[in-house]
């Protein structure tokens, strides 16, 4: 998994971004949020991103800030929400305020996104506002500085047949209280356990 990329802007637009990186230009998609955040061609960034894979494409999502990226991925784990909703929402609404939405409970803030009808502005607020209201932000699940150990333990747990919110919720407990002092492999071993 590509945790981030750093290099120099060769193009930009409101929903895309070519990112040079040692001579090969990464194409990824990203939000008016990292859009607004980026400065002007030729300049040197570091984006965070997430790579969706399906059967007709690899996508590169791409966010310019840790925080962004993963109210990005909770938005992933709501039912019936994909890559170009969630990329959407947060193009419309600011970390800050999607947390304030769904902690409030403010289902006409996420019916103001397109393509956002009730059910879904509902769904979302079912399925996140325990992952929000407990600590009051996005990151709640996962300590800053382990993203990459979060990411990889949740895909092999994946792998091996464990339900994602399973995962994510069993992860998250197991870096809490070890305070983020683990191995991938410890932390696999751990959760299969629990």
């Amino acid at each position: 998994m590509i945790a981030y990329i750093q290099g120099s802007i060769t193009y930009k637009s409101p929903t895309q971004l070519i990112v040079d990186v040692g001579g090969i230009g990464y194409e990824l998609q990203i939000s008016l949020q990292t859009y607004d955040s980026l400065k002007d061609i030729a300049a040197s960034c570091k984006i965070f991103t997430y790579l969706h894979i399906t059967q007709d494409a690899h996508t590169l999502y791409g966010f310019s800030t840790i925080e962004e990226k993963q109210c990005f991925l909770q938005l992933l784990s709501v039912n019936g929400i994909g890559p170009r909703v969630a990329i959407t929402i947060l193009s419309a609404l600011t970390p800050e305020a999607l947390q304030q939405a769904i902690m409030t409970h403010d289902t006409i803030t996420l019916q103001a996104v397109k393509g956002i009808g009730q059910k879904a502005a509902q769904r979302i607020i079912l399925e996140l506002q325990g992952k929000v209201g407990k600590v009051g932000n996005m990151l709640s699940l996962q300590p800053s500085g382990q993203e990459a150990i979060y990411q990889e333990a949740l895909a092999a747990l994946s792998k091996l047949g464990i339900h994602k919110s399973t995962a994510e919720k069993t992860v998250a407990a197991i870096l809490k209280e070890h305070q983020g002092e683990i191995t991938v492999e410890s932390l696999i071993k751990l959760a299969l356990k629990g």
